[in-house]
C-alpha cells in the first residue's frame, strides 16, 4: 500500500518567464513533506508539474504506488488524479453554486472511488461533521474555514493515496489555520496518506512536518530531514522568524 513521488531536476516555465530550476525532492510513502517559501517562487508550479497541469521543460517526476512506479510527464491531470493523486488547490476552487453535498460528489471522479461513493460520502461526514451539517446548503454561502473543510472533504472523495495540498492556510484567521493543519495531520493518519503540502506559514506547517523543502527564486535551497533541522536553520530564521 505504499504511496511515495520522486521529483528529478525539473526545470518550468511559463513562456519564456522561468519559474523552476533544477528541483528535486522525494516525499515517501507515510510521510508529511512541507514545501516551504513565500509567494512567487515556485510552490504552486510545482504541485501543478506533479499533477499534470503545467509540463516541465526538462527534468522527471514519477510515483510508485504499491511497486509499480508511474512517469507523470506527459500524462493527463485525468490520468493523474486516476492513479489515485488528489489535490487541495489553492484558494480551494469550490463550485459556489452547488451545495456542499454536490461540491463532495464532483470529487468522486476515479473509477475506483466511483465505486464507493456513498462509504466515502460517510468518510467525509465522519471526518467533518460541519459538512454534515451544511450538506444541503450552497457552498459559496460557507465561511473560510467551512470551505477549506469542503475542500479538503473533495480531495477524500477520491479515496486517495497522495494528497497535494496547495496553501491551506490562505485566506483563514489564525485559530482556523491551526484547526485546519491539525485536521490534515488527522486525515493523513486516519486514512494512511502520504502529503505534500505547500505552505508559507512556517510555525503551523512545522507542526505536523516529517521534513521538508525550502524553495527560493524557483530553485531548493535547503533540505531539512526533520522538523529540528528546518526549525535550526539559518535560512528559515531569516526569511520567516525574522532572526
Amino acid at each position: 500500500m505504499a504511496s511515495s513521488i520522486a521529483v528529478e531536476g525539473v526545470h518550468a516555465a511559463y513562456g519564456a518567464v522561468r519559474v523552476l530550476e533544477d528541483v528535486s525532492l522525494t516525499i515517501n510513502a507515510g510521510e508529511t513533506v512541507v514545501l516551504l517559501g513565500t509567494n512567487g517562487n515556485g510552490k504552486s508550479t510545482l504541485i501543478k508539474c506533479i499533477m499534470g497541469m503545467v509540463r516541465p521543460s526538462a527534468g522527471s517526476v514519477t510515483v510508485t504506488i504499491d511497486g509499480t512506479r508511474h512517469d507523470l510527464v506527459g500524462r493527463s491531470t485525468e490520468e493523474i488524479v486516476d492513479l489515485g493523486i488528489a489535490l487541495v488547490p489553492e484558494g480551494r476552487r469550490l463550485f459556489p453554486k452547488l451545495t456542499v453535498e454536490e461540491n463532495l460528489l464532483l470529487g468522486a471522479f476515479r473509477r475506483t472511488a466511483r465505486a464507493r461513493i456513498k462509504q466515502n460520502l460517510e468518510f467525509c461526514f465522519e471526518a467533518f461533521p460541519r459538512l454534515l451539517e451544511r450538506r444541503h446548503q450552497l457552498a459559496g454561502s460557507l465561511s473560510g474555514g467551512e470551505q477549506q473543510m469542503l475542500a479538503l472533504g473533495r480531495a477524500l472523495m477520491l479515496a486517495p493515496r497522495i494528497l497535494l495540498i496547495d496553501e491551506p492556510s490562505v485566506g483563514l484567521a489564525p485559530i482556523l489555520v491551526s484547526r485546519t493543519i491539525d485536521k490534515i495531520q488527522e486525515l493523513k493518519t486516519s486514512y494512511s496518506l502520504t502529503v505534500l503540502m505547500a505552505e508559507q506559514n512556517f510555525t503551523q506547517a512545522i507542526r505536523i512536518a516529517d521534513r521538508g523543502y525550502v524553495i527560493v527564486h524557483g530553485r531548493i535551497a535547503f533540505e531539512g530531514r526533520s522538523a529540528a533541522e528546518l526549525n535550526n536553520n539559518d535560512l528559515i530564521r531569516k526569511f520567516y522568524l525574522g532572526l
